[in-house]
């Protein structure tokens, strides 16, 4: 018997028969938050603050609605963002932040014994989801540009999904591209990822109406300056929306708390300053390109709020290192195929600076 002393837990191994029945996988590793002061350009957090509604709301909020459980259906935030992107509220699913949304994607579209298909460099959760929920996948590679091969998943499969732009390569493909995809995949349901979408081109919501077997992914964690509120959401037909709610209140009702349904409202009608913003942070993003070509990176064409840069003269790992020392996080993967690349989230313009002065220190 194990007993409990001094806040310590029990030193005694699991027996064998419980390991044989616990479902193991391996976790997602995100990147490090860390709480002292750095120039943080790792987790592709957007340097600005939210809308500015975002903290009236907040300071106008009614304290007392806390004891009170939230709505359920998340109303007020599925007809804003309805309202926002001329859609039906049934066409709606929100969850707490793209991850909740893409887990029950996954969850609730992913059922065959086909295997679904996602790139082989892209967002590393869609492997913990496909093992944690025990389905099947393959993961067509990205060619030597780090580009979507579409012909890849032509073939018979369980589902796709991908990001557009992709990440951590911040390529994006054009929409003629992306309906391709949907095109040659009816029979599945096909979910585009889009949490760079707002720093980038066409969104592929503009084929929803057109084809039944889309889901489309965004989140206020990047263009909306919300990570910290977790709130994401899906858009598709009304159809498909409803398989996702009837597994969401299977699962749990109540994901999406007070304070960020009220939060999430007013970014969305932050319209104006939601535009300002990005234009700021796409401005930076060409400006860091030209002056990380000046010191000899190479790059792709980013589209995000994000660049996936390597030296060839220096180790990336090592790059990593002498950066983190001068408190500057970017990230850094021991990957296959990237494992000489830092992906640099776009800060402010004096955070960039500081990273370059950084960077021609050590080069």
């Amino acid at each position: 018997m194990c007993i409990l002393k001094n806040g310590r837990g029990c030193q005694m191994g699991l027996n064998q028969k419980l390991i044989d029945n616990i479902r193991k996988v391996e976790p997602y590793v995100p990147g490090e938050q860390p709480q002292d002061r750095v120039i943080k350009l790792n987790t592709n957090e957007n340097p600005y603050p939210p809308a500015p509604g975002v903290e009236r709301a907040l300071l106008e909020m009614d304290v007392d609605r806390f004891r009170l459980y939230p709505d359920p259906s998340v109303e007020k935030l599925a007809s804003a963002l309805a309202e926002r992107y001329q859609a039906g509220p049934d066409q709606i699913f929100v969850g707490v932040g793209s991850d909740d949304v893409l887990s029950m994607c996954f969850l609730t579209f992913f059922n065959s014994r086909k295997p679904v298909l996602f790139p082989d460099i892209t967002y590393s959760f869609y492997k913990v989801w496909a093992e944690l929920y025990r389905i099947p996948y393959e993961c067509p590679k990205l060619n030597e540009a780090f580009r979507i091969v579409k012909e890849d998943y032509y073939r018979e499969n369980g589902g796709v999904i991908f990001p557009n732009p992709n990440a951590p390569t911040a390529i994006y493909e054009n929409l003629d591209f992306v309906e391709d995809i949907i095109a040659h995949n009816r029979d599945v349901i096909v979910i585009v990822d889009e949490a760079y979408i707002d720093f980038a081109g066409k969104s592929a919501l503009e084929l929803i109406d057109k084809y039944d077997n889309l889901i489309v992914v965004q989140t206020f964690s990047k263009s909306r300056s919300m990570a910290g509120m977790r709130i994401g959401y899906a858009i598709s037909n009304p159809a498909l929306i409803k398989y996702l709610n009837d597994v969401k209140y299977s699962f749990n009702s109540y994901t999406m708390n007070q304070a960020s349904i009220a939060c999430g409202v007013e970014a969305v009608k932050g319209q104006e300053y939601f535009e300002k913003t990005i234009r700021k942070i796409v401005e930076t993003r060409e400006w860091a390109k030209g002056e990380l070509k000046k010191l000899g990176f190479e790059f792709t064409d980013s589209q995000a709020n994000f660049i996936f840069a390597a030296h060839p003269q220096y180790d990336a790992g090592e790059l990593f290192e002498a950066l983190k020392k001068k408190k500057i996080y970017v990230r850094h993967w021991d990957s296959e195929r990237i494992r000489q690349y830092l992906r640099i989230t776009v800060g402010t313009r004096e955070e960039m600076e500081q990273l370059f002065t950084a960077l021609r220190e050590y080069l």
